[in-house]
C-alpha cells in the first residue's frame, strides 16, 4: 500500500475527537422547508412553541424534583403519579421540539438557555411541604396552559393545521388531565366521615 493509503486505513476506525465548527443556523431563524406554509406563519408558531418547550422542559424537571422529594402518607401514590406525569411530560417535549424542527426552526434544547427564557419562576432548591409542591406544579401547568391556548388561537389564524392540532390534541389535553390528577390531591375531604 502507499503510504497516504496505508496511513488513511490505519486510522480508518478512529474517531475524530475535539470536532469544532460553525453554527449553520441561529436559534429564531426558519430554514425554507416545502410544507406550503408561509415564512411569517412559520416563524411565529416556532417562537409559540419554543415558549411552550422552554415551560414544559422546567415542569418536567419540577416532576422530577418533586418525585423524589416527595414526603408524607401519600408518599406513594405521589411518587408514582408525579414520576408518570414527567414521562408523559416528557413525550410532548419531544413532539413540540419536532414540531420546531418540522416547521424549519431551531428547538431550544441547552439547559441554561431554557432557564433564560422560562417563566415560570425557579423553586427553592431544598424540599417544600406536599401541598406547596403540588400547588407549584398546578402553576406551572396554569402558565402552559394559557399558553398553549394562545397559540391554538394564533395557528388557527394562520392556518397551521398541523402545530395547531399537535397543541390542542396532545399538548392541551395533556396539561389539562395532569392538572386535574394533581388538584384533587389538594381538596381536604376527610377519607372517613364520623
Amino acid at each position: 500500500m502507499q503510504t497516504k493509503e496505508r496511513k488513511k486505513h490505519e486510522m480508518g476506525s478512529q474517531p475524530l475527537l475535539h470536532q469544532h465548527g460553525v453554527e449553520i443556523q441561529k436559534f429564531g431563524t426558519q430554514r425554507n422547508l416545502p410544507i406550503a406554509l408561509a415564512s411569517v406563519a412559520r416563524s411565529e408558531s416556532c417562537e409559540y412553541l419554543n415558549q411552550i418547550l422552554a415551560d414544559s422542559m422546567i415542569l418536567y424537571s419540577l416532576y422530577k424534583k418533586h418525585h423524589w422529594l416527595m414526603r408524607g402518607p401519600t408518599f406513594y401514590q405521589l411518587h408514582l403519579l408525579l414520576d408518570k406525569h414527567a414521562n408523559e411530560q416528557l413525550v410532548l417535549i419531544d413532539l413540540v421540539g419536532e414540531r420546531v424542527q418540522t416547521l424549519g426552526g431551531v428547538a431550544i434544547a441547552d439547559p441554561r438557555h431554557v432557564a433564560e427564557i422560562t417563566k415560570i419562576p425557579r423553586p427553592p432548591n431544598g424540599v417544600e411541604e406536599v401541598p406547596a409542591m403540588l400547588s407549584r406544579l398546578l402553576e406551572a401547568h396554569e402558565l402552559i396552559v394559557a399558553e398553549v391556548r394562545e397559540a391554538i388561537d394564533h395557528t388557527a389564524i394562520n392556518k397551521d393545521g398541523g402545530t395547531n392540532d399537535l397543541l390542542m390534541s396532545d399538548v392541551l389535553r395533556t396539561n389539562e388531565l395532569q392538572t386535574w390528577f394533581i388538584v384533587e390531591h389538594l381538596v381536604d375531604t376527610p377519607i372517613v366521615q364520623s
